[in-house]
C-alpha cells in the first residue's frame, strides 16, 4: 500500500501520519510497515537537540498505526468513515535501541484477539533487523462524529 492508500484508512495527517508504506498484509492476522525516518521530523526540534532520538511514545503510536490500518483491512464489511480506532492500552513495552535520523523503522503487527471492537495485537519495531522497541497493543474501535 502507498501512502494515499494509507491515508484511505487511517484519519491520521502530517504531522501525525507515521506510516509511508505498507509492505505485506494478510488481513485478520499481520500487517508489515514502514516509517522512514527523516531529520525534518518536527519532534527532532526539540528532542533532542544535538542529539536527535525518536520519541518512544512515538516509535508505539506508528506501531499503533500499522495495527490500525490492519484492523480496518480486516474488519468486514469494511468499517464506516466515521470509525476510529483509540489506544485502549499498552503492555510490556520494551525499548532497545534508539531510533535516529536517517533509520527506517520496519513495523510489525500482528492480531492477537479481537472481541466487541477491542483489538488487542503484539507488535514490534526494527532497525536493520535489530528490534528498537516491542509492546503489546490495545485499541478500541468507535464510531465518532467527524466534523
Amino acid at each position: 500500500m502507498d501512502i494515499r492508500n494509507i491515508m484511505a484508512h487511517l484519519p491520521h495527517r502530517y504531522p501525525f501520519l507515521l506510516v509511508d508504506r505498507v509492505i505485506d498484509l494478510e488481513p485478520g492476522k499481520s500487517v508489515r510497515a514502514i516509517k522512514n525516518v527523516t531529520m525534518n521530523e518536527p519532534f527532532f526540534q526539540g528532542h533532542f537537540p544535538g542529539y536527535p532520538v525518536m520519541p518512544g511514545v512515538l516509535i508505539l503510536e506508528a506501531l499503533a498505526q500499522a495495527a490500525g490500518v490492519l484492523t480496518f483491512k480486516s474488519i468486514q464489511p469494511a468499517p464506516s468513515p466515521n470509525t476510529i480506532l483509540f489506544y485502549a492500552g499498552i503492555d510490556n513495552a520494551r525499548f532497545k535501541r534508539q531510533v535516529v535520523p536517517g533509520d527506517q523503522l520496519v513495523l510489525e503487527a500482528e492480531i492477537v484477539a479481537s472481541k466487541r471492537g477491542i483489538w488487542k495485537y503484539t507488535a514490534r519495531a526494527l532497525v536493520d533487523g535489530e528490534i528498537a522497541a516491542e509492546a503489546d497493543l490495545m485499541c478500541a474501535q468507535r464510531d465518532v462524529d467527524l466534523a
